[in-house]
């Protein structure tokens, strides 16, 4: 890689949302790997561009992989001299930003492998977002795009419990009863970004009111999404009702990244 490519490298992290710590060479004294202004990409995976190897850069590496772990939001900088200590005959000093920049993927969880659930999944699967896909029913998983996971669960509901904080949740299982437990369980984390239901409005009104005699308020209930989808979107086949249902998800992430 040339090294002006840490353009290109950062332009095409951040078209996948991939999150990355950008390090840059502030200062150097004497003797040095690299000069100042240097830099270096760091994802979870991954290393684009050298800051000049050796422990120097071993020890930046865990900052940056430490930094993305914890979801530091703040740049910071650090002073490292090049002697004995940090294994290096350099003998100069160096000072080295790290920016991390958090283009997180949205997680996304699909429940049910049916016809619509294969429809949308297929779509969400281009995206650039992480999708868990949730069925029971091992023989439903016939054709799984790349880069989805498939979750077989014998109790879905343990997905819900897995997903990290400001996850999507898409319920669209086989099952009636199903769906209610999903939403019950959804709603007592309460902490989604996103969380749809397929169905009528009339089955909206019936889990609504399954739904508050467990406990949750008129409010809790109106953030959830039934039915699912861009309303402007009418056709009932799996194909346009998961174009109507990933068209919201795409809204709804592309929002959260505008705030």
């Amino acid at each position: 890689m040339n090294v002006d490519d840490w353009i290109t490298a950062l332009a095409s992290l951040r078209e996948k949302r991939e999150p990355c710590v950008l390090l840059t060479v502030l200062e150097d004294k004497g003797s040095v790997p690299r000069d100042c202004g240097s830099k270096m990409i760091v994802t979870a995976g991954r290393t684009y561009l050298t800051i000049g190897g050796g422990h120097l850069e071993f020890q930046c590496l865990a900052i940056a992989r430490e930094m993305l772990n914890q979801r530091h939001p703040q740049p910071k900088s650090e002073h490292f001299n090049l002697g004995a200590r940090l294994g290096q005959c350099c003998g100069g000093m160096a000072t080295v930003l790290f920016e991390p920049l958090l283009q997180t993927q949205p997680q996304i969880v699909v429940f049910g492998a049916g016809h619509v659930g294969q429809a949308l999944v297929n779509l969400l699967a281009t995206l650039p977002c992480h999708v868990y896909w949730v069925d029971e029913r091992q023989a439903q998983f016939t054709d799984v795009p790349a880069g989805v996971t498939v979750c077989c669960q014998e109790d879905p509901c343990d997905q819900v419990r897995l997903m990290p904080p400001d996850s999507y949740y898409v319920v669209m299982t086989h099952h009636h009863p199903r769906d209610l437990e999903l939403c019950e369980a959804i709603l007592k984390r309460g902490d989604y970004h996103y969380f749809g239901v397929i169905g009528s409005q009339t089955k909206r009104q019936r889990f609504s009111y399954r739904l508050e005699g467990k406990g949750f308020s008129p409010q809790q209930l109106a953030t959830m999404r039934c039915p699912i989808g861009l309303p402007d979107v009418k056709g009932k086949l799996p194909a346009e009702i998961a174009v109507a249902v990933a068209g919201e998800i795409i809204a709804s992430y592309q929002q959260q990244h505008l705030l």
